[in-house]
């Protein structure tokens, strides 16, 4: 009986469902850490792309005002190209440093995310060794227990004649383990049902070393001075 009380106390530890329910929220934490990196992955190169087309269209923009400067194109249909040129240049310079201080921000963004979920992963992951740590002590507890209450029933079942510890054993599995009960008050504690006063007198003739069982659950009755013989 107390052997299946301390496996049952085992399977039902309150960190089973508390490890269960952060390993849910863990998981889900990592996955929208893994959305996060990626998107701050893509921003970077993203952001890297946008600073280089900016640097091209600079580049050619500097080129063509040295050419202007120079005083190297003398048509006016050529300058007037060169300066359109570098007016368009110009205006594309400016809306690709827009693309690139908007993308800057987006990966701010995703740099600030990943550093929050980071953080969560790590508080949950903390509170979950916690919860094992709790877990396993817990074991070792009903464990030591458990083989302390086994050793005992093994002392105990020595002393047994093997004809009734096999009886007991039938008994057990077949009454949810549980093969013998108390006789209390002229009560059986298996089936919580009195026995009638002709199988009380039964009882209360039997042998000291006699089996005795009850009548309505068929466990056998353990006779002590409060049986109510």
């Amino acid at each position: 009986m107390r052997l299946q009380q301390l496996a049952h106390k085992r399977k039902s530890l309150p960190e089973h469902a508390e490890i269960e329910s952060l390993t849910k929220d863990l998981t889900q934490l990592r996955d929208l850490l893994v959305a996060a990196q990626t998107e701050e992955s893509d921003c970077a190169r993203e952001q890297t792309k946008a600073e280089q087309d900016v640097d091209q269209v600079r580049q050619r923009a500097a080129r063509d005002q040295q050419r202007l400067d120079s005083g190297a194109v003398s048509s006016p249909k050529d300058l007037s190209n060169l300066q359109h040129e570098i007016a368009s240049l110009a205006k594309r310079q400016g809306d690709l440093e827009d693309v690139v201080l908007e993308v800057m921000e987006r990966r701010e963004a995703a740099q600030e995310r990943v550093t929050e979920l980071t953080g969560r992963v790590a508080s949950v992951q903390s509170k979950i060794d916690d919860a094992t740590a709790r877990r396993d002590a817990a074991f070792g507890q009903i464990d030591t227990e458990a083989a302390a209450v086994t050793k005992e029933r093994q002392v105990v079942a020595a002393s047994v004649p093997a004809d009734l510890l096999k009886l007991y054993d039938r008994l057990r599995g077949q009454q949810g383990g549980i093969g013998a009960a108390k006789l209390y008050a002229r009560t059986c504690q298996g089936c919580r049902q009195e026995l009638a006063i002709t199988e009380l007198n039964e009882v209360r003739t039997a042998a000291p070393d006699a089996v005795v069982r009850c009548v309505n659950c068929s466990r056998i009755l353990v006779r002590t001075a409060e049986s109510g013989l």
